[in-house]
């Protein structure tokens, strides 16, 4: 299974939902967990929270954007 990777139109911003992409086992992260993003770091780069269900943060790390999907709730205004 892969993964479309960001392109220049996805920018990724403040408060967006995203999961990963990619296990990150040196965080006890897998691949599909999601997360929220906090701070935009440096170009291509933020800082996203991990939280369970009852809003406990159990990770807060920076992140690349090819490391992520963002994910969507609502359809894009261009169907295919």
């Amino acid at each position: 299974m892969s993964f479309e990777r960001h392109s220049s139109t996805d920018e990724v911003e403040l408060l967006d939902v995203v999961a990963l992409i990619e296990d990150l086992p040196a965080h006890a992260l897998l691949r599909g967990q999601v997360g929220t993003v906090v701070e935009h770091l440096a170009p291509g780069v933020y800082e996203v929270e991990f939280s369970d269900d009852d809003g406990q943060t159990y990770a807060e790390l920076a992140l690349r954007a090819d490391q992520l999907l963002l994910l969507r709730y609502k359809p894009s205004d261009s169907r295919v």
